[in-house]
């Protein structure tokens, strides 16, 4: 297949409720869907996850859009490509910048799905039609605000719940839900918020039967988790400082984690994803996707790529309705006891609809 034309569509996509974490507060999420045609026409889509702030990891949604305008786009251009996979080759050029890498990347295995007239879901060899997923809960206000947002989200049927907490924010609210809501799937996510030297305050968090603690320390902190780890049997599981599969390797090696929370944009794309995917596999180590607020066209990645059958985890892959007033796809994804239907049209298997976004033409 030959790159003949590469688009952005940009629009500021409103959240129905500011969604508070350790960073800060989110109410607002720029959005930038990138469109790949093809010498035959067909059209791939990729959407660009990163955020306003360089909190979450380096890159924002405004560096990666020069990354990709400045340095991506030239390497695909005009380029004839057999397979998706040489996406990441071509792209080893440019260091890091792996979630402007992954919206061009997952752009092209739409393409590519398509031109072969598959699904995501055959692509991937998924058997599953519909999957569990979870649901997360930001910082709230007080223990009333709390325990509604957990009783709702058990009422839609939520398999899972994760509620983010910080110094201060942790042992308290986890107390509330555990007393109302005993038997319920819950796990913890920090954000990076800890730093070593509270690990105390970490391990008393072991008898509330939590499915993990996901990221208490800084991304870099390998060995503070591993230490942390060996003193837990809750597992914890790493996000931030997963950027690649070496990371994945030396996490495993180190024994820093007992799951990895995988964001397909996080680490670059798509191939990347699936070698994660693989060595999880085959080193028994627990591995769930994560999500980064996508709109539906994310959203459809993300549900085709979590019911491959390594994926045994409820992943942050929420209904149409959780977070924003609209959406850059015609169709809706509705919860339906607990789980998501997968998208059934070719490539990311839905419709986008691009018409109220500010379009740029970059090649």
């Amino acid at each position: 297949m030959k790159i003949q034309k590469i688009e952005c569509f940009q629009h500021l996509f409103e959240l129905k409720q500011p969604f508070q974490t350790s960073y800060g507060v989110l109410s607002h999420k720029p959005v930038a869907i990138y469109c790949v045609t093809d010498e035959r026409g067909n059209q791939g889509f990729g959407e660009l996850v990163a955020l306003p702030c360089p909190d979450y990891i380096e890159e924002t949604f405004q560096t990666a859009q020069v990354i990709i305008k400045r340095f991506l786009v030239p390497l695909i251009s005009n380029q004839t490509i057999q397979h998706p996979k040489e996406i990441r080759e071509l792209f080893r050029a440019v260091r890091g910048n792996e979630m402007a890498k992954s919206a061009l990347e997952t752009a092209i295995w739409d393409l590519y799905a398509k031109r072969l007239g598959q699904s995501f879901s055959q692509l991937f060899s998924v058997k599953r039609k519909k999957i569990p997923v979870g649901v997360s809960i930001g910082l709230q206000t007080d223990e009333h605000s709390l325990l509604k947002s957990v009783e709702e989200y058990v009422q839609k049927g939520y398999t899972r719940v994760k509620l983010k907490i910080k110094p201060g924010y942790d042992i308290r609210p986890i107390q509330v839900i555990r007393k109302h809501f005993p038997e319920l799937e819950l796990m913890v996510d920090a954000n990076s918020a800890y730093s070593f030297s509270e690990k105390e305050r970490l391990t008393e968090l072991d008898q509330y039967r939590l499915a993990m603690i996901e990221q208490p320390f800084s991304a870099s902190d390998f060995l503070e988790h591993c230490e942390l780890q060996k003193e837990m049997t809750t597992k914890i599981c790493l996000d931030e400082n997963i950027r690649s599969l070496e990371d994945v390797k030396l996490a495993h090696f180190l024994g820093s984690c007992g799951a990895i929370n995988l964001k397909i944009p996080r680490v670059g794309g798509i191939a990347e994803a699936l070698d994660i995917v693989h060595y999880c596999q085959e080193n028994s180590l627990m591995v769930w996707l994560g999500g980064m607020f996508e709109t539906g066209i994310g959203r459809s990645l993300n549900l085709s790529f979590a019911a491959q059958d390594a994926f045994c985890f409820p992943g942050d892959i929420s209904a149409s309705e959780r977070y924003f007033f609209e959406d850059s796809i015609e169709e809706t994804f509705s919860l339906e006891n607990g789980c998501l239907t997968l998208p059934k049209g070719k490539g990311i298997g839905v419709h986008p609809t691009l018409s109220k976004m500010n379009k740029e033409v970059l090649f």
